[in-house]
């Protein structure tokens, strides 16, 4: 999140080591106790959507006080440009973990979808095991042991949700430029056009949701479609629900003038995260709804 290189003419040191911080593992625990909530939710166990709420809760409050102590240590001029390579280095990694595990869950539908299915609709398997099991996608079961359900297609409002992220990633490249060139009102309009593209994103996949529920009947326990639609899905939510909390982050940041045009990491990072899950919803988009 580091901004500068030095604040009132003072050097950096040549290598800032901060003090040590209890934020990573108040923070594992607080994912702990939402995956502990969203597992119990999913299962009808009593209180379980509320104790994914209360870590969700707390994740963001551990998130507030983590990056409130980074942006201090960059406002004080702590960050190196040694800092800052580190910065650059642990985001990129960072990223790169996340496409690794979205590649497990688009190999989970190819496997599902191209595998599995055909394989246990062969003729031995449907006279030994599968009676009856059809090896078309998405499938209810053998013996219609899933209930039925319809899925999602394209259109209208994953077609419009993908208008949204992309133009998202166009304002904020457009707000990028304008903070490169020191034009520090434009790109506050285009960051802030950015995170309202984001949360508009968010409110119509809730919209989505509901819909899939109540009208669809395509829920979380409708085979492995219904639980590969909601993971990939849900999971890309989250991740633009926390892109936009960061991309929020650094609005305000940028509003009270903490980057310069040469130095305005915290900036570049956020904006790699957000086009990371830009490329995302791209593929979801095409192989979740189109194919």
């Amino acid at each position: 999140m580091g901004a500068s290189h030095s604040v009132n003419g003072k050097e950096a040191p040549y290598y800032y080591v901060p003090s040590f911080s209890g934020h990573p593992v108040r923070t594992s625990f607080a994912i702990l106790i939402m995956l502990i909530g969203a597992v119990a939710w999913v299962n009808r166990v009593p209180y379980g959507n509320w104790v994914f709420l209360v870590g969700l809760l707390s994740l963001f409050i551990m998130l507030f006080f983590w990056f409130g102590d980074a942006i201090r240590e960059s406002e004080s001029g702590l960050n190196s440009k040694r800092i800052d390579d580190s910065y650059r280095w642990g985001m990129g990694w960072f990223i790169f973990s996340e496409v690794m595990f979205f590649a497990a869950f688009f190999g989970a539908l190819w496997y599902a979808r191209e595998v599995t299915t055909p394989w246990l609709s062969n003729l031995d398997h449907q006279l030994m095991l599968w009676p009856g099991f059809s090896g078309q996608w998405p499938n209810f079961g053998p013996a219609g042991i899933v209930q039925h359900f319809e899925i999602i297609g394209p259109f209208w409002l994953p077609t419009i949700n993908t208008v949204l992220l992309l133009t998202s990633g166009l304002t904020l490249t457009l707000s990028h430029h304008a903070l490169r060139a020191s034009k520090r009102g434009s790109s506050i309009f285009w960051l802030f056009l950015t995170v309202a593209l984001g949360f508009t994103f968010l409110y119509l996949q809730a919209v989505e949701y509901m819909h899939a529920y109540s009208d669809l009947n395509l829920r979380f326990d409708s085979g492995i479609y219904g639980s590969l639609f909601f993971m990939l899905t849900g999971f890309h939510g989250f991740h633009v629900l926390l892109g936009a909390t960061i991309l929020t982050i650094i609005l305000l940041r940028l509003i009270r003038g903490h980057f310069t045009a040469d130095h305005h990491f915290g900036f570049e990072g956020a904006a790699w995260y957000w086009h990371f899950v830009d490329v995302v919803w791209l593929g979801l988009y095409l192989f979740v709804y189109w194919f």
